[in-house]
């Protein structure tokens, strides 16, 4: 029976606005608010991200550890996460992606959302939004009570995400042969899933991926 698998984009691809920053500074006010006064160097490690002075990976654990600090107990922290999710189903989900996920239901797909985001927190957006499963970003010791600010493998992003979704695939025994995969993201860096897919949308492009889409004759989603 051939495996039916519909792969999610998260930020600006299932939401309208990105989600890491909001989260680092929502969750800093919860949880210590004088943190907040290193918000302004939060822009500065992004452009050493963009000089390619440090890694994208490094740049996600610098901003946790400026925001919400190197290591925090998780019975602290999961509260201001659900909290955090609350927020983004509440106000930041697109109305057009939701009429999407229901179809691909409804047609029988396994929904995974396919995040470089944090799984700390795309786990639980994911879940109220009825996704059977998650491929994201990992934080260092899941199994421990407290929260590294440093990231375990790949951050999942561009390649290492096709990688990450292979992997996963091989863990659920789903051949590639032997499956049918709908797959739906906004960015260009996810131009080698929408490859891997065999039914490619470009939902809510930015200007190169729709360009690029143009190209391959992919469909273009606007929700």
């Amino acid at each position: 029976m051939t495996a039916r698998v519909a792969i999610y984009d998260m930020d600006r691809t299932v939401t309208v606005h990105g989600t890491y920053t909001p989260f680092l500074l929502r969750t800093s006010l919860r949880l210590a608010p004088w943190r907040l006064i290193f918000a302004p160097l939060v822009p500065l490690v992004l452009i050493a991200y963009v000089l390619k002075l440090i890694s994208r990976s490094r740049s996600k654990e610098l901003n946790q550890a400026l925001m919400l600090g190197g290591r925090v107990p998780r019975a602290r922290l999961m509260p201001a996460v659900e909290n955090f999710a609350d927020h983004v189903i509440s106000d930041n989900i697109r109305a057009g992606a939701l009429e999407q996920i229901a179809r691909d239901k409804a047609d029988g797909y396994r929904l995974v959302m396919a995040s470089a985001s944090y799984r700390l927190y795309v786990e639980p957006i994911a879940r109220r939004l009825g996704f059977d499963d998650v491929i994201a970003t990992d934080h260092m010791g899941q199994e421990l009570d407290y929260v590294r600010a440093k990231i375990a493998g790949d951050n999942c992003y561009d390649v290492a995400k096709l990688r990450m979704i292979e992997a996963w695939m091989k863990k659920q025994g789903i051949e590639r042969g032997d499956s049918h995969i709908r797959a739906y993201s906004d960015h260009v860096s996810d131009a080698p899933l929408l490859e891997f897919a065999d039914q490619p949308t470009a939902a809510n492009p930015h200007a190169p991926l729709a360009q690029l889409a143009k190209v391959r004759g992919w469909t273009i989603a606007h929700w």
